[in-house]
């Protein structure tokens, strides 16, 4: 996400739902891990397979002396599991079959995820990183640029690009069926998701989400081809306060099924098919699960306060906990004279924290 995105983020968490910040259910937050560490990030990425979690940090948003890291933990305990000193970017996403690892930075870094290595650098062009997807079926990565409004195509075996993807927006988040269908969601005003068939490298349907807009999450119930659009406004403000909603679609025809409401702006959304739920985080500090109890029938099953700023998120499908992070900051500066956005309060040094939710 672009740091503009993380400031309308910010705004828009002041229209969370009154209440739904402190609805019951069966998660809780079963561990805070501190680990510290200076400079900015974005997404958090969990390969499953080779149990270790990936968190990009960036100097450009740090105090003199960060350095741009890929920073490694062990999925299971948290702990510290290595770092590449110069790969940073956005997210990371892993090819566990290869067992290379990418980033979404520019150029693209490609790093062998057994050695902590850098391999080689890659050349995407006009493209601007941000998200990142890996698709198991076409072996390839995914790696969306919001200026150029398109996805570059790697080769997840050699890192050779392939080629571009016209996306027709805005691209935030993407998920693949794993039968050769990529789906990307916009963030544009008015929302849309892109259905991408990976096969022809073509976009091949464009399903509009009518009034609500600034989509950063999508989640994917492959089986029973559901998509979850997780979209910061709704409505037309400022005629009304720009409710966060999570947009429910079908993957075939992109007919909206329903709308429920978030507990705050989204950043970042996943669906377990374990157990039947989607999940969205948000810049207030709030996670929201919706269960999909049929394919036409879904409900907010809860929403979880975890950490303020935890935004993005990465689902562990081994033991079924979702991943967060963020940091802590002191007091927000007052506001400037005449109204406006406050900017944040200065971070807390060594506040950095990873947090794991579950049952």
């Amino acid at each position: 996400m672009r740091p503009f995105c993380l400031l309308f983020a910010a705004t828009i968490a002041a229209f969370a739902p009154i209440g739904l910040s402190q609805q019951p259910g069966p998660y809780k937050v079963l561990k805070k891990a501190r680990v510290g560490g200076e400079g900015g990030w974005d997404y958090i990425y969990a390969d499953v397979a080779g149990r270790r979690l990936y968190i990009p940090r960036r100097e450009g948003q740090a105090p003199s002396g960060a350095q741009t890291r890929l920073t490694i933990f062990n999925l299971d305990t948290l702990e510290p599991a290595g770092e590449i000193v110069g790969i940073g970017g956005n997210g990371t996403a892993v090819d566990p079959k290869s067992g290379h690892g990418f980033t979404s930075s520019k150029p693209v870094s490609m790093f062998d995820t057994k050695t902590q290595k850098l391999i080689k650098t890659i050349d995407v062009g006009a493209a601007q990183p941000d998200g990142i997807y890996f698709d198991p079926f076409s072996e390839r990565v995914y790696v969306f640029s919001h200026p150029t409004k398109d996805a570059t195509v790697i080769d997840a075996k050699d890192g050779t690009v392939l080629g571009k993807i016209d996306l027709g927006g805005v691209p935030e988040q993407g998920v693949g069926d794993g039968k050769g269908m990529l789906y990307v969601v916009m963030q544009d005003a008015q929302g849309s998701v892109t259905a991408v068939d990976v096969k022809t490298m073509k976009s091949i349907a464009h399903y509009p989400l009518g009034d609500r807009g600034r989509c950063n999450g999508l989640a994917l119930d492959a089986k029973h081809r559901v998509l979850f659009a997780a979209c910061a406004i709704s409505g037309n403000p400022p005629a009304q306060p720009p409710q966060p909603m999570m947009v429910i679609l079908s993957a075939q025809n992109g007919k909206i099924i329903t709308s429920l409401p978030l507990a705050g702006g989204s950043d970042g959304a996943v669906f377990n098919p374990s157990t039947k739920e989607a999940f969205s985080t948000h810049g207030n500090g709030t996670l929201t699960v919706i269960k999909e109890k049929s394919p036409k029938h879904f409900e907010v099953e809860q929403s979880l306060q975890t950490m303020t700023g935890a935004r993005t998120i990465t689902l562990d499908s081994k033991t079924n906990h979702i991943l967060t992070m963020s940091q802590e900051r002191g007091p927000a500066p007052p506001p400037p004279p005449g109204g406006g956005r406050g900017r944040q309060g200065t971070a807390v040094p060594g506040s950095f924290t990873i947090v794991m939710v579950g049952k």
